[in-house]
């Protein structure tokens, strides 16, 4: 059976909207907090990676006399009312089957920087809102597309350079938007639209801040606003070359993290990977995707350059959040649009939909409410956050 869960999902969201803001404001306050210290990344040493929404709350922080602190905070708190809007607005007309439910409400989406409060706040929430705006264009305004592409990618790589790895989502729209069935000479001209954002993802690769640039903005931060650069901050320093990164990340590596994250993968991404296998494309004549009998395969090719991603650094669990964003939000777009065939009588017979509702409601709690992964890859999984998010919150206001 399918239905509408648009009062549930407002609910829902207005209280994760609701925990997020209470652990960012108390994460404004801590000093050593990782979302913070990436916040404090800017411009006043030179050019550099992730520099623009610090350099940005660094001018509203000046411009009104604030505490920096306390300008990232409001900021924060914007950004993550504008993505829970924009995920609603999303979402509220499609109609659900379990299945789709279970793809909603998996702890590795929505659920999860709220569950793992060291995500909270981080920078990809802008990426999320990009592509959330983009995916909102039109198919048929090619213009505003084009536009997109040339501003939004571009935008999102000063914001959160990894962006580059995720590319082949906007390359696949574009194929699909577009009908393209071969590489052509109309394939070749549209992918020039891509080229500032590779261009500028390269620059920012292979030109680091020197030590005397780094020395400057952690001198600036502490001098005017009294805010040392740690962690992500520091991180520029230390990490300041692609061979670093890779290096850095080396003695972490065992079997248990592989199994771990595997499992984590093949059980988070389950709801949507079952309706990616009983989904195809309405035109099976596209470039790419007609060599492939469903849409698993081309959409887990989509997704094999994050691999080096995951390579290069050690937030596994936040990763694993971010490439789920964009991989449902990507599915349900196509699907909104009308632009894929699912299978919905195979999708009736799947064992899922063959549990009594009772059952059905037990499996839900503990697949979505259930397990999260930790932050860093070298975290077990957690468990419950449903009941330890409220938990947690109704603790810190009982002690303060």
């Amino acid at each position: 059976m399918e239905i509408k869960i648009k009062k549930q999902l407002f609910i829902y969201l207005l209280i994760l909207f609701f925990f997020s803001i209470f652990h960012l404001n108390i994460k404004s306050s801590v000093g050593n907090d990782s979302t913070i210290a990436e916040w404090l990344i800017n411009y006043t040493g030179g050019f550099t990676k992730r520099g623009i929404i610090g350099q940005i709350s660094i001018f509203f922080s000046r411009l009104f006399s604030s505490e920096l602190r306390d300008i990232i905070f409001y900021f924060q708190s914007t950004i993550t009312a504008v993505y829970y809007l924009l995920v609603f607005n999303f979402l509220k007309d499609i109609k659900f089957d379990r299945i789709f439910l279970l793809a909603i409400f998996t702890p590795i989406f929505l659920l999860y920087p709220v569950a793992e409060i060291e995500v909270l706040g981080r920078k990809e929430l802008f990426l999320f809102i990009i592509i959330l705006i983009y995916l909102a264009i039109p198919i048929n305004n090619k213009n505003l597309i084009n536009i997109g592409k040339l501003t939004l990618l571009p935008l999102g790589i000063l914001i959160y350079e990894p962006l580059i790895f995720l590319i082949l989502f906007w390359i696949a729209t574009d194929i699909i938007y577009n009908k393209f069935e071969k590489l052509d000479f109309n394939f070749i001209k549209n992918s020039f639209t891509y080229l500032p954002t590779i261009l500028l993802a390269g620059y920012i690769a292979v030109n680091p801040l020197s030590n005397e640039e780094h020395a400057q903005m952690a001198s600036i931060l502490k001098t005017e606003f009294n805010e040392r650069c740690y962690t992500a901050c520091h991180m520029l320093l230390t990490h300041s070359t692609i061979l670093k990164n890779f290096q850095h990340n080396l003695d972490k590596y065992s079997f248990e993290v592989i199994i771990r994250y595997l499992l984590i993968i093949i059980i988070g991404f389950g709801p949507l990977f079952i309706l990616l296998f009983n989904s195809n494309l309405k035109d099976k004549n596209l470039f790419f995707f007609k060599y492939f009998k469903n849409l698993l395969t081309p959409f887990l090719l989509i997704l094999s350059p994050v691999i080096v991603w995951f390579a290069m650094a050690g937030d596994w669990g936040r990763f694993v959040n971010i490439i789920y964003v964009f991989s449902i939000i990507f599915f349900i777009s196509l699907y909104k649009n009308n632009l894929i065939l699912l299978n919905k009588n195979k999708l009736k017979k799947n064992y899922i939909n063959k549990f009594s509702k009772k059952t059905f409601i037990i499996i839900f709690i503990f697949f979505c409410f259930g397990w999260n992964p930790k932050t860093m890859l070298t975290g077990d999984i957690a468990s419950f956050p449903g009941y330890r998010i409220p938990y947690k919150a109704l603790k810190i206001m009982l002690i303060n």
